[in-house]
């Protein structure tokens, strides 16, 4: 199963990828990064509206699997890793990776929801030798990439989006390594959304989640 990771050519550097005037340190400020700067442009986002794939028998209901990791290249960010429907991964820096722990818990697990997985998940543009899983405090299991557990970002609207990058100064685009990809970082450190309503009881108005 193992692959070699895809080379990547020398990437530009770019000092544009906040909206001009855009303060992440401001909750009323919606997003850190525009759509349009944001999606992958050299092809179709996947379309992420079919039915969720069965959960491991430990797993939240409604929850996806990862079951496939694909390291890849885009427009502005680089290197990246998505998942089987073109989500962009992250890792976090208060988790650890050696040994390899999730410190995103409860409301944090639902505004980065864990890439969990029930086995070997197909790897394409990264290399089996970086991929793991942890044991979340649920008992279900969570890839890593590096050591670093895998998160998905509900402010994400769009497979290809990347909103969660510098979020909190904490969560960061993850590349096929492991790394921390730092590429195209807001101005100023951008709040995370809030959580779904369902789980905070009121989700209006900017947040001060310290994940």
């Amino acid at each position: 199963m193992k692959r070699t990771v895809i080379a990547a050519g020398a990437l530009v550097a770019l000092t544009a990828c906040a909206p001009a005037g855009y303060n992440g340190a401001d909750s009323g400020e919606a997003a850190p990064i525009p759509v349009a700067a944001a999606e992958p442009t050299e092809s179709a986002a996947p379309d992420s509206s079919a039915a969720p794939k069965d959960a491991p028998k430990d797993a939240p209901k409604d929850v996806d699997l990862t079951d496939e990791l694909i390291g890849k290249e885009v427009a502005r960010m680089g290197e990246v890793v998505t998942d089987q429907d073109g989500w962009i991964l992250y890792r976090f820096d208060k988790d650890t990776a050696d040994p390899p722990a999730s410190n995103c818990v409860d409301t944090c697990a639902e505004v980065w929801p864990p890439a969990l997985t029930d086995g070997d998940p197909a790897l394409d543009g990264v290399s089996d030798d970086k991929v793991g899983t942890v044991t979340r405090q649920d008992g279900t299991k969570q890839l890593t990439l590096g050591g670093w557990p895998l998160y998905r970002y509900i402010g994400d609207k769009k497979p290809g989006q990347w909103k969660g990058q510098g979020v909190g100064g904490t969560w960061f685009v993850v590349q096929p390594n492991g790394k921390k990809n730092l590429s195209c970082l807001p101005t100023g450190t951008p709040k995370p959304v809030a959580p779904p309503a369902d789980t905070e009881g009121d989700s209006t108005g900017g947040s001060d989640y310290s994940y």
